[in-house]
């Protein structure tokens, strides 16, 4: 069966409706209160090449069971945030998950763009297990 929209064009019309923090950014409101950042990626890319420091661990095929309160899988930090940013690897992962929690309803989320390849290279402050 042929592809008929590409996995880059799912991210482009992702970012064209959700928002994108640049790392600097990022680091700037971590620490805020109500403020979660949320990685993504697989546990073998956490293990491997670390963390932003203070990040929530959420399997990407878990986020949405996870955020969810009427779900079992419901994780109440996921709830008492305000605002979630979302990183992975390159930021494609976030772009597309960002955007399926604004459809969830969730209204202050966001991606980090570039993922954590680009807060790694700008910011590198990052944390192993």
């Amino acid at each position: 069966m042929p592809v008929t929209k590409s996995a880059q064009q799912l991210v482009d019309t992702a970012r064209e409706r959700i928002v994108s923090l640049t790392p600097q950014e990022v680091a700037t409101q971590r620490d805020l209160p109500g403020v979660l950042l949320v990685d993504l990626r697989d546990v073998r890319e956490r293990k491997r090449e670390g963390f932003v420091p203070g990040s929530l661990h959420v399997p990407r095929g878990m986020l949405e069971f996870w955020v969810d309160p009427g779900s079992p899988y419901h994780k109440p930090e996921l709830a008492r945030a305000e605002s979630l940013i979302l990183y992975c690897n390159k930021g494609w992962r976030s772009a597309l998950a960002a955007a399926t929690l604004n459809d969830m309803g969730l209204e202050d989320v966001a991606d980090m763009a570039g993922g954590f390849e680009r807060w790694r290279n700008e910011i590198g402050d990052v944390s192993h297990d």
